[in-house]
């Protein structure tokens, strides 16, 4: 599957940018696939205002593959969707693991109806950048990629601006989510789309959950050979934005609007430390995101969008003292949640 392939509509929305929240797993106490609660989780993703869903991804657990469970997590989200809203959905899924297994899931992905995938390089950690970008365009003739900086510290591979030009140069990449928490590796990315000529066909997609909204708002310079050449981010694909989606949403809406003026609300450059300060809970950056899946877990079970806060992992789990610092962004962010509009529609979405 090429990009010209998919729909005008969605192939616009994603080049554009805009919300796709990181879709996480509703289970029972048992560990079974809530099918109630997972069904409310995407039809509360729609009904928030995203343009799209990851799903398959770290926040759905890595670990869905090793169950049986990667296809009907898949197949159960698309068909929610389908049935739900009319409105173009950028669906994202997930592949990992060596090629001929993230070839098989580009396949399952693409018999769904998934518009693009999001390439995990986690299991190329040993692997040359020669046989990182062999492994891409393996997977890039299967079906379009958003390629994935996914940080060091929940399995993610340091990668040189040199392999950013190369994977760029690749004709059926149309997005990147950068997300390596780290300012210096996220101008890397950057600077590689740039001089692969590539601007204009990738869309630059945060993934940096804890400097949101300032990737989305600033422009960013780059410099080569006395040229300067200017870009923004068009999007954000994250983690943060499985929870607090419609209040996300409009955050998104203010940043896009202040991109390319002359100045920015001094109140919206601010903003993004208490977004921040948000994620250091959600994500519990305090023991070096251990529970950054249970900590949005917990966020919606407190909204009843879940029963709990339980992993396929049994040792995945909150972090001690996490709870008191959830408490605490809860209570000190409070008008940056929207509980109130999960209350008003959760019946729905049971349903």
């Amino acid at each position: 599957m090429h990009h010209s392939e998919i729909k005008s509509e969605v192939r616009k929305l994603m080049a554009d940018g805009t919300v796709i929240p990181a879709h996480p797993l509703a289970l029972d106490a048992n560990r079974a696939l809530d099918i109630r609660h997972q069904r409310a989780l995407t039809r509360y993703y729609i009904d928030a205002g995203a343009g799209g869903l990851a799903v398959g991804v770290h926040t759905t657990q890595f670990a869905i593959r090793d169950v049986g469970l990667y296809k009907p997590v898949l197949e159960l989200a698309a068909e929610t969707a389908a049935a739900w809203t009319r409105k173009p959905l950028a669906m994202v899924a997930g592949l990992a693991g060596p090629t001929q297994q993230a070839i098989t899931e580009a396949a399952i992905a693409r018999g769904i109806g998934y518009h693009a995938g999001l390439l995990s390089l986690a299991a190329m950690k040993s692997a040359s950048e020669d046989e990182i970008i062999a492994h891409c365009e393996a997977l890039a003739g299967e079906i379009p990629l958003v390629g994935f900086y996914l940080q060091p510290a929940v399995g993610g591979v340091i990668l040189s601006a040199n392999f950013w030009r190369r994977f760029a140069a690749i004709d059926n990449v149309i997005a990147i989510k950068i997300a390596p928490f780290n300012r210096y590796r996220t101008l890397d990315v950057l600077r590689g789309v740039a001089a692969a000529g590539a601007l204009d066909r990738i869309a630059l997609y945060t993934g940096n959950d804890d400097h949101i909204l300032l990737d989305l708002m600033l422009p960013f310079d780059l410099r080569d050979n006395g040229i300067t050449t200017r870009t923004w981010f068009k999007g954000g694909l994250l983690g943060h934005w499985s929870v607090w989606t419609e209040a996300a949403i409009k955050q998104f809406e203010m940043c896009k609007a202040a991109r390319g003026k002359d100045s920015v609300p001094a109140d919206l450059l601010a903003l993004d430390a208490r977004v921040t300060d948000c994620n250091s809970a959600f994500f519990d950056v305090a023991n070096n995101f251990h529970g950054c899946i249970a900590g949005c877990h917990e966020i919606l079970r407190r909204q009843g969008l879940m029963q709990g806060l339980w992993c396929l992992d049994p040792a995945e789990g909150l972090s001690p003292g996490q709870i008191n610092e959830i408490d605490r962004v809860c209570n000190e962010h409070a008008d940056l949640s929207d509980d109130d509009f999960v209350a008003e529609n959760l019946q729905k979405w049971l349903a």
